[in-house]
């Protein structure tokens, strides 16, 4: 290992040290669950993928894969859609943890929400669904999505939560 590689962790554990000191009872109290939190949204999240590779790799081995099978497109796009939104929680997790970010994160929340519902639309059955019930899901998508809009107009940036 490098000289710079050594010296990396060695700087970010003093800053980490640093900080800590300077935290009070709560702000360490919420550091811990945040660091928690994160871990458990990491096995989540290798757990999904495991899972998907488990149902994927077969398919691909055999050949049976038929994208333009309904089913086998939800089941798959359904499986990489909570592999993405596990990943972006986590990433909303993460900041806080780096003391970047306050805890709460509200575009971070409404994005993850449109992921969520994105998810639901790719795996929704139309045939069985209620009309009703794919209005009220598209109905909160325009919603969620005007409300981000709103959020991005106030902030004056066209970034979105410093990416």
């Amino acid at each position: 290992m490098t000289k710079r590689g050594l010296s990396e962790p060695d700087s970010s554990f003093k800053r980490f040290r640093v900080q800590w000191a300077l935290m009070n009872a709560y702000e360490r109290f919420e550091q811990i669950i945040v660091i928690a939190l994160s871990l458990i949204i990491a096995s989540v999240i290798l757990m999904a993928m495991l899972q998907l590779c488990r149902r994927l790799l077969p398919m691909l081995i055999s050949g049976t894969i038929d994208p333009l099978d309904h089913e086998v497109f939800q089941s798959i796009f359904g499986s990489i859609f909570t592999v993405l939104i596990a990943l972006e929680f986590k990433h909303s997790i993460i900041r806080p943890a780096l003391r970047r970010d306050s805890i709460v994160q509200v575009r971070t929340v409404l994005l993850i929400a449109l992921l969520a519902l994105s998810r639901k639309f790719v795996i929704l059955d139309s045939m069985t669904t209620p009309a009703i019930t794919i209005a009220a899901l598209g109905f909160a998508t325009l919603v969620l999505g005007i409300v981000c809009w709103l959020l991005g107009k106030q902030g004056g940036d066209s970034k979105v939560d410093g990416e």
